[in-house]
Protein backbone atom coordinates (compact mmCIF):
# COMPACT_ATOMS: atom_id res chain seq x y z
CA UNK A 1 0.00 0.00 0.00
CA UNK A 2 2.56 2.35 1.17
CA UNK A 3 4.17 1.56 -2.64
CA UNK A 4 1.46 2.84 -4.17
CA UNK A 5 0.93 5.74 -2.36
CA UNK A 6 4.04 6.58 -3.02
CA UNK A 7 3.95 6.20 -6.66
CA UNK A 8 0.78 7.58 -6.96
CA UNK A 9 2.67 11.10 -5.28
CA UNK A 10 5.80 10.52 -7.86
CA UNK A 11 3.56 10.35 -10.97
CA UNK A 12 1.21 13.73 -9.49
CA UNK A 13 4.75 15.51 -8.46
CA UNK A 14 5.78 14.58 -11.91
CA UNK A 15 2.76 15.83 -14.15
CA UNK A 16 2.29 18.85 -11.88
CA UNK A 17 6.20 20.11 -12.22
CA UNK A 18 5.86 19.67 -15.97
CA UNK A 19 3.71 22.92 -15.46
CA UNK A 20 7.02 24.81 -14.78
CA UNK A 21 8.75 23.27 -18.45
CA UNK A 22 5.48 24.91 -20.29
CA UNK A 23 6.06 28.78 -19.38
CA UNK A 24 7.25 30.91 -22.08
CA UNK A 25 10.22 32.34 -22.05
CA UNK A 26 10.45 35.93 -23.62
CA UNK A 27 12.25 36.70 -26.41
CA UNK A 28 14.77 39.46 -26.45
CA UNK A 29 12.99 41.95 -27.89
CA UNK A 30 10.25 41.68 -25.58
CA UNK A 31 12.86 42.16 -22.49
CA UNK A 32 14.31 45.06 -24.49
CA UNK A 33 10.78 46.90 -24.91
CA UNK A 34 10.07 46.02 -21.48
CA UNK A 35 13.20 47.85 -19.87
CA UNK A 36 13.29 50.86 -22.23
CA UNK A 37 9.65 51.85 -21.04
CA UNK A 38 10.84 51.53 -17.47
CA UNK A 39 13.63 53.94 -18.54
CA UNK A 40 12.87 57.63 -17.61
CA UNK A 41 14.15 59.23 -20.46
CA UNK A 42 13.46 62.80 -19.31
CA UNK A 43 16.49 62.95 -15.81
CA UNK A 44 19.73 61.71 -16.27
CA UNK A 45 21.93 60.08 -13.86
CA UNK A 46 24.85 62.54 -13.89
CA UNK A 47 23.95 66.08 -15.30
CA UNK A 48 26.96 68.02 -17.59
CA UNK A 49 29.82 69.11 -16.00
CA UNK A 50 32.40 71.39 -15.99
CA UNK A 51 36.18 70.31 -14.49
CA UNK A 52 35.86 73.11 -12.17
CA UNK A 53 32.68 71.67 -10.81
CA UNK A 54 34.20 67.69 -10.64
CA UNK A 55 35.46 68.25 -6.53
CA UNK A 56 31.44 68.51 -5.60
CA UNK A 57 30.47 65.05 -5.10
CA UNK A 58 26.69 66.47 -4.74
CA UNK A 59 24.53 65.67 -7.67
CA UNK A 60 22.33 68.55 -7.06
CA UNK A 61 25.03 70.96 -5.45
CA UNK A 62 27.16 69.58 -8.97
CA UNK A 63 24.32 70.54 -11.16
CA UNK A 64 23.81 73.95 -9.37
CA UNK A 65 28.08 74.15 -10.08
CA UNK A 66 27.19 73.73 -13.84
CA UNK A 67 24.29 75.84 -14.45
CA UNK A 68 25.92 78.55 -12.61
CA UNK A 69 29.19 79.08 -14.26
CA UNK A 70 28.08 78.64 -17.49
CA UNK A 71 25.29 81.41 -16.89
CA UNK A 72 28.29 83.01 -15.72
CA UNK A 73 30.68 82.50 -18.54
CA UNK A 74 27.69 83.48 -20.89
CA UNK A 75 26.93 86.90 -19.26
CA UNK A 76 30.67 87.99 -19.36
CA UNK A 77 31.10 87.19 -22.87
CA UNK A 78 27.69 88.83 -23.66
CA UNK A 79 27.95 91.52 -21.72
CA UNK A 80 30.58 93.67 -23.57
CA UNK A 81 28.60 92.95 -26.67
CA UNK A 82 26.46 95.15 -28.77
CA UNK A 83 23.08 93.28 -28.26
CA UNK A 84 22.26 95.81 -25.35
CA UNK A 85 23.34 98.97 -27.28
CA UNK A 86 21.51 97.37 -30.59
CA UNK A 87 18.55 96.39 -28.11
CA UNK A 88 18.43 98.46 -25.26
CA UNK A 89 15.10 96.98 -24.28
CA UNK A 90 16.17 93.26 -24.30
CA UNK A 91 17.29 92.60 -20.76
CA UNK A 92 17.55 89.06 -20.60
CA UNK A 93 17.80 86.84 -23.32
CA UNK A 94 16.88 83.18 -23.38
CA UNK A 95 19.17 80.90 -24.71
CA UNK A 96 18.95 77.38 -25.40
CA UNK A 97 22.15 75.34 -24.68
CA UNK A 98 23.08 71.75 -26.22
CA UNK A 99 25.47 69.78 -24.60
CA UNK A 100 26.42 66.82 -27.16
CA UNK A 101 27.75 63.28 -26.24
CA UNK A 102 31.32 64.43 -27.96
CA UNK A 103 31.23 67.30 -25.30
CA UNK A 104 30.39 70.08 -28.20
CA UNK A 105 28.34 72.64 -26.68
CA UNK A 106 25.82 74.48 -29.15
CA UNK A 107 23.81 77.95 -28.73
CA UNK A 108 20.98 79.33 -29.75
CA UNK A 109 19.20 82.32 -28.64
CA UNK A 110 15.25 81.89 -27.55
CA UNK A 111 13.57 85.45 -28.77
CA UNK A 112 10.38 86.32 -28.30
CA UNK A 113 8.41 86.41 -31.06
CA UNK A 114 6.16 89.65 -30.10
CA UNK A 115 8.50 91.93 -30.46
CA UNK A 116 10.63 92.83 -33.28
CA UNK A 117 14.65 92.01 -33.24
CA UNK A 118 16.89 91.02 -36.08
CA UNK A 119 17.32 87.39 -35.17
CA UNK A 120 20.10 87.08 -37.53
CA UNK A 121 22.28 89.41 -36.40
CA UNK A 122 21.31 87.94 -32.88
CA UNK A 123 22.08 84.64 -33.72
CA UNK A 124 25.63 85.81 -35.42
CA UNK A 125 26.45 87.94 -32.28
CA UNK A 126 25.71 85.12 -30.03
CA UNK A 127 27.59 82.25 -32.44
CA UNK A 128 30.81 84.67 -32.31
CA UNK A 129 31.26 85.17 -29.02
CA UNK A 130 29.98 82.02 -27.63
CA UNK A 131 32.95 80.24 -28.70
CA UNK A 132 36.11 78.22 -26.86
CA UNK A 133 35.00 77.39 -23.55
CA UNK A 134 36.03 75.04 -21.45
CA UNK A 135 35.73 71.34 -21.78
CA UNK A 136 31.92 70.10 -20.44
CA UNK A 137 31.67 66.42 -19.55
CA UNK A 138 28.72 65.47 -21.25
CA UNK A 139 25.35 64.05 -18.90
CA UNK A 140 25.14 60.54 -18.22
CA UNK A 141 22.43 58.26 -18.48
CA UNK A 142 22.91 54.33 -17.64
CA UNK A 143 26.68 54.80 -18.31
CA UNK A 144 26.35 56.29 -21.63
CA UNK A 145 27.18 59.50 -22.39
CA UNK A 146 23.70 61.93 -23.79
CA UNK A 147 22.84 64.75 -25.64
CA UNK A 148 20.99 67.21 -23.09
CA UNK A 149 18.88 70.67 -24.02
CA UNK A 150 18.16 73.44 -21.74
CA UNK A 151 17.02 77.03 -21.58
CA UNK A 152 19.29 79.60 -19.98
CA UNK A 153 17.73 83.13 -19.04
CA UNK A 154 20.98 85.48 -19.32
CA UNK A 155 21.05 88.74 -18.02
CA UNK A 156 22.64 91.37 -20.72
CA UNK A 157 24.26 93.79 -18.72
CA UNK A 158 25.31 97.12 -20.48
CA UNK A 159 28.21 99.23 -18.48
Amino acid sequence: MRKIILLLFLSLLFFNSCQYFDKQIPSKEELLQKELKAINWKEVDEFPSFSKCDSVSNKEQNKNCFFEYLTQLIQERLSFDTIGVLYPQLDTIDVKVTVLPNSTLKFEPQLNDTLSYDKPKIDSIIHARLVGFPKVNPAIKRGIPVKTQFILPVILKVE
